[in-house]
């Protein structure tokens, strides 16, 4: 019963920091806007073609809707990993899937540039799920020969270094204007954020969650054991290359469209399953991508707010807050 009630107490909790972050989002800026306008605007479609209006309607909202959705999917992507190698530490930033299709994007952005006006996002988002599954693989075939959760880490990281050189070595090849797009890309923001941004990424993350909801009894089993999950008649590998595949297009439309972005993969599923008290997945699962859509809003209003207006890197705050999550959790596991 009390955990229960937790469980509705934490969702409510979320719920209203989801809103509070909304109305802060959209209200908060070098332009400021009433509520009371905002109201207007929103509803009953007020105020066409001024200036409130275009801000809130082409800037802001695509905004706060892509770092709820992109922040939702990246929580996601990291709880699977994490189900994935039964390690606390495992994320997309951290085992270097970020930094395979962050490569795959920039070698697509560069070379297919110049052919094509323009890259279209859906190319983004495939050229970024192919690098995310070919780093995974590279991670996948270490973990069948390596024992040690932190050597696992270092492998990662390895992964992440030799990406990251081989994207510089392409940007060398690259032209300014090239250059410049993919730096600014390559920092992480939701600052590019426009509504068919918002299309793509719903197209993608929500059936995604969905389906990673709907394995919520495979989940359950699976984290007691692959003799355990098997005796319930699951088809491991079929479970795993799901979970692979799942994780890989989540984490690939978030660094496609936002950018790479550190930490949140990692500490956020570990805030929800300790505010829950529960590590029961159709419990976790909607708080983990309620509580990663809440965190990248509030992280994205501190970066283009605190120092206006210059903006930072959304990867920035996050590894701010972050971090010391992923440090507490390497000293818990040590002990």
């Amino acid at each position: 019963m009390k955990k229960a009630l937790r469980c509705q107490l934490v969702y409510i909790m979320l719920v209203v920091l989801f809103i509070v972050a909304v109305f802060m989002n959209i209200n908060t800026g070098n332009v400021h806007i009433s509520f009371g306008r905002i109201f207007k605007i929103i509803f009953l479609k007020a105020e066409a073609g001024t200036a409130g209006f275009n801000i809130i309607w082409k800037i802001r909202l695509p905004r706060l809707l892509s770092a709820a959705i992109l922040g939702g999917a990246l929580a996601l992507s990291g709880f699977l990993l994490q189900t994935f190698f039964r390690n606390p530490i495992a994320g997309p930033f951290v085992l270097g899937i970020s930094s395979g299709a962050k490569m795959f994007v920039a070698i697509t952005m560069i070379f297919l540039l110049k052919y094509v006006s323009g890259m279209p996002l859906w190319a983004q988002v495939a050229a970024a799920f192919v690098g995310s599954l070919l780093a995974m693989l590279y991670v996948l075939i270490f973990a069948n020969k390596v024992k040690s959760m932190s050597m696992l880490l270092v492998v990662g990281i390895m992964i992440s270094y030799i990406c990251s050189a081989i994207t510089d070595l392409c940007i060398t090849f690259a032209n300014d204007s090239d250059i410049a797009n993919l730096t600014h890309w390559a920092m992480g923001s939701f600052s590019g954020s426009s509504w068919p941004t918002v299309k793509l990424a719903a197209v993608v993350v929500f059936p995604t969650a969905v389906i990673t909801f709907l394995f919520s009894k495979p989940i359950s089993a699976y984290l007691l054991g692959e003799g355990y999950a098997q005796s319930m008649g699951i088809n491991i590998k079929f479970f795993r290359v799901c979970i692979v595949l799942l994780s890989s297009l989540l984490s690939a439309c978030v660094t496609a469209l936002a950018g790479p972005i550190s930490f949140v993969g990692i500490a956020v599923p570990h805030i929800t399953r300790l505010s829950l008290k529960t590590t029961k997945p159709i419990v976790t699962i909607p708080a983990i991508f309620l509580c990663g859509s809440v965190f990248c809003m509030f992280c994205d209003l501190i970066a283009r707010t605190i120092f206006s207006p210059s903006e930072l890197a959304i990867g920035t705050v996050t590894a701010v807050f972050g971090a010391p999550v992923v440090i507490w959790l390497m000293v818990k596991q040590k002990r």
